[in-house]
């Protein structure tokens, strides 16, 4: 299992960049953190997820 947002998902074994697409992101307006590091947008599709991880996921917001 892991906290995806500090919510359980069963997301193992994929990429983060197919789990953003599949959560309905959009990978430009994003900052994906896999245990407590960055991962750098180049290598999201390379990236893959194991049980245990912990992500946090930050979306970009415009407003005024």
């Amino acid at each position: 299992m892991i906290k995806i947002n500090g919510e359980d998902s069963d997301a193992a074994g994929q990429t983060v960049a197919s789990y953003l697409a599949m959560a309905g992101f959009d990978a430009s307006r994003v900052v994906v953190e896999l245990n407590e590091a960055i991962v750098p947008k180049g290598r999201y599709a390379e990236t893959t997820l194991r049980d245990g991880d912990q992500v946090e996921i930050v979306c970009f917001m415009g407003g005024g």
